[in-house]
């Protein structure tokens, strides 16, 4: 029985944690022995849609009236919807009950953490709901000396030179305008914002603080994986200052790394990252000038190995035999056959 993972809207969400994830199931189900493929086959058992665009909502209902299992990814709530884009404040009810909808297409609902499946049984979601990391390549995401020594010279940084990152669409909800704050208060620093997110749906503000950063900021833009692994292996800090996450896929990647890592105290990291433990956490600016310092002047404890074994838990391997065990309890693959010997 094979899975097909749709992959309908791909070309608009590639370049968000949406797009990774739904390359990261490929290789999740690949290394747990389970068959996946692009299309419809006479053996395909259900079809796994990420996005809540028109065309999933089309596959899903095609499926439904073939006769197949449908497997819903929550990445999207109404929560994460705010502060994103322009008039997305605006539209954030409408939004919740459309993903609502969508959800409720499926045989089953995946979401990626604890939080995010409490909120989408808060909508009124009365499909399972189960919570499932997105996963992390920890073969591909690990630390490397080599790769931190190119990032230094890839943008020529002098010896003792301090270096801190963030990842993510240029929008208010992933913390752009705290991070252009806190290089304002650290100017001996550099600092890298690596995503883009297309001007037109940029709100004014936010573009306006995009035009006035300040000089010791650097925008990549959008990079391959390659070069976002060396700046996580390059960087002496992770920033990410979202506030609010269904999980965040590049905080797993920075841990991978081993990159000292600071996040937003949020809901969303609740039981699994813990303050002081495997990341730093901030509640608001002053915190996080105060952590992101201290990191920086190594006053802090290291905890980045404790930080990368959060991320070998929800690796490729562990993440696809968990989706597989998922499946098979929904009745979409067959339960393994009992060894008589």
């Amino acid at each position: 029985m094979r899975i097909y993972i749709y992959n309908g809207g791909l070309g608009l969400v590639g370049k968000s944690g949406v797009g990774q994830a739904i390359r990261q199931q490929w290789a999740c189900l690949r290394r747990a022995g389970v068959p996946t493929g692009d299309r419809w086959t006479a053996d395909t058992a259900a079809i796994q849609v990420n996005t809540v665009l028109p065309d999933s909502v089309a596959a899903a209902l095609l499926a439904r009236l073939r006769g197949r299992k449908v497997v819903c990814y929550g990445h999207s709530t109404m929560e994460d919807f705010r502060g994103s884009f322009r008039g997305s404040d605006l539209l954030a009810p409408l939004f919740r009950r459309w993903i609502t909808f969508c959800y409720g297409l499926g045989d089953v609902v995946i979401t990626p953490t604890e939080y995010s499946r409490r909120l989408l049984l808060g909508y009124g979601v009365k499909k399972p709901v189960y919570a499932l990391s997105n996963g992390v390549d920890t073969d591909f995401f690990a630390p490397s000396p080599e790769r931190r020594a190119a990032f230094r010279r890839r943008w020529r940084l002098a010896e003792g030179e301090r270096a801190v990152i963030s990842v993510g669409h240029t929008i208010a909800r992933k913390g752009l305008p705290e991070f252009l704050d806190l290089a304002r208060a650290l100017p001996a620093v550099r600092f890298f914002w690596y995503g883009w997110t297309d001007p037109r749906l940029i709100p004014t503000d936010i573009q306006k603080a995009l035009d006035q950063a300040p000089a010791n900021v650097t925008f990549p833009g959008f990079v391959d994986r390659e070069t976002l692994r060396e700046a996580y292996c390059g960087a002496d800090v992770f920033a990410f200052m979202s506030h609010e996450e269904t999980e965040g896929i590049v905080v797993l990647e920075a841990l991978a790394c081993g990159t000292p890592t600071v996040v937003r105290d949020i809901p969303v990291y609740d039981g699994w990252l813990r303050d002081g433990e495997t990341v730093y956490k901030g509640s608001d600016q002053g915190e996080f000038i105060q952590k992101v310092s201290e990191l920086l002047a190594g006053t802090l404890p290291d905890v980045t190995p404790a930080g990368r074994r959060v991320a070998q838990e929800r690796n490729y391997e562990a993440v696809g035999r968990r989706l597989r065990d998922i499946y098979r309890r929904e009745g979409i693959l067959p339960q393994p056959r009992l060894s008589l010997k």
